[in-house]
């Protein structure tokens, strides 16, 4: 494969699917991974998670040859576009990626770069383990009780971008089709308006909660919460939860799964052993089920601006979004990110906490199948933070300890791999 906006590395080889049907994968001992370092502190925070994945690479007899890709502000500088095209081939082509943030203006400018590349390569499942490293300070009173992994669709709902500018003729097109066709005459009041449109399909519901369930049997764990707002939203967020039953009792799972009524009617509240509870509940309260039940969640299928929230609330409870990892997986497809923004006033100062970047790279590290790497990665980030080794962040929320630059805390974490491996 040849590219002209790439930098294809010398050595390596491409990760290819090993069975379509599965989607299992086929790994070298040296993959090819492309990465965009991304906007902002991405400068900062994407060489300290190469760094860190390179040596549980290592430590665990493999390597990595790094595709470097560009987007957002060092693809304008290089190539005068946001998202070259060769960029998102690379991904596709090498199956297995990573970014750091890329800036989202608000109110103009271009769509947000992020949506692009998960529609672009329909990477329609966004996954966000929330979890607690000990030694993060959290504002809750006992943040071990956060061990919970969200799924949010990815590529529909309000982000699949259907909507018209206010002022515009096809804004007053739209209006005027939904009072006089649909019959919704006095809904909107007068004057500028925006519109957009929510699309929630079966298509799109139920691949998403299959990856969840699926998730949840194959990591032990016991519950799937669907998570939407049907009680208002009845013909979008309402199919969701619907949608999401009916995959429940499909055939492929119907010795596994069991809903919240069967639990309590058929089995007094005692869930069997191997299965999975699918349970439902409305988004605001769940907010507060976050706070109030922490414990009581495991696996959350939403959609995606629901999960936007919730992963972002649920963050906070474990120390922010500089903790907080996430990835983007379609079918033979995964693409790491960190959770938070590009804050680009501290871009280029080594300052910032790069282990939401770090533990991206954990997830993706597992799902290549290297889960003793993966493993190396957070035992020794947890090791680094518990020690008092940390950056400005944390610091500045502790007693003691020392206070570390992007590029230290990365070596510090280096040296704890080679002490656990």
């Amino acid at each position: 494969m040849s590219y002209d906006k790439v930098e294809v590395p010398e050595d390596g080889e491409p990760i290819t699917i090993a069975d379509e049907e599965t989607g299992a994968l086929d790994v070298p001992e040296t993959p090819i991974i492309p990465i965009i370092h991304g906007d902002g502190i991405g400068t900062d925070v994407g060489p300290a998670a190469q760094q860190v994945l390179d040596a549980a690479a290592e430590a665990t007899g493999r390597s990595i040859a790094w595709m470097r890709v560009y987007a957002g502000s060092s693809a304008r500088e290089k190539y005068g576009e946001n998202l070259p095209e060769d960029t998102v081939s690379a991904i596709r082509n090498h199956r297995v990626a990573i970014k750091g943030p890329l800036t989202t203006p608000v109110g103009s400018g271009f769509r947000s770069l992020n949506v692009a590349l998960r529609q672009k390569l329909d990477l329609y499942a966004n996954v966000r383990p929330t979890y607690h490293l000990d030694g993060v300070p959290s504002p809750v009173k006992d943040p071990s009780q956060m061990d919970m992994v969200t799924f949010r669709e990815n590529t529909e709902d309000v982000y699949a971008g259907i909507e018209w500018e206010a002022g515009t003729d096809e804004v007053q097109a739209v209006k005027a089709f939904v009072e006089d066709e649909m019959g919704f005459d006095g809904v909107m009041h007068d004057g500028p308006i925006g519109i957009g449109v929510k699309p929630i399909t079966e298509f799109g519901t139920k691949r998403l909660v299959r990856q969840a369930i699926d998730y949840a049997i194959e990591n032990d764990r016991p519950s799937v919460t669907l998570v939407h707002k049907g009680n208002i939203m009845k013909f979008t967020e309402g199919a969701f939860r619907d949608w999401g039953y009916e995959v429940a009792d499909e055939e492929k799972y119907a010795d596994v799964t069991i809903t919240e009524d069967e639990l309590w009617e058929e089995y007094d509240g005692e869930r069997p052993d191997d299965t999975v509870v699918v349970k439902d509940r409305i988004a605001d309260n769940m907010l507060q089920q976050l706070l109030t039940r922490t414990s009581d969640y495991d696996v959350i299928a939403t959609m995606n601006l629901n999960g936007d929230y919730m992963s972002d609330a649920a963050g906070a409870q474990i120390g922010g979004l500089g903790i907080a990892p996430g990835g983007n997986f379609g079918d033979g497809l995964c693409l790491a990110e960190p959770v938070h923004g590009s804050a680009p006033k501290y871009a280029g100062e080594d300052k910032v906490n790069p282990t939401a970047m770090i533990l991206s790279g954990r997830i993706m590290l597992d799902y290549m199948g290297w889960k003793d790497a993966a493993a190396l990665v957070k035992d020794a980030v947890e090791e680094t933070i518990s020690s008092g080794t940390v950056t400005y962040d944390l610091h500045r929320q502790i007693e003691g300890g020392t206070k570390v630059a992007t590029s230290e805390f990365a070596d510090a974490v280096v040296e704890k791999i080679h002490e656990l491996a």
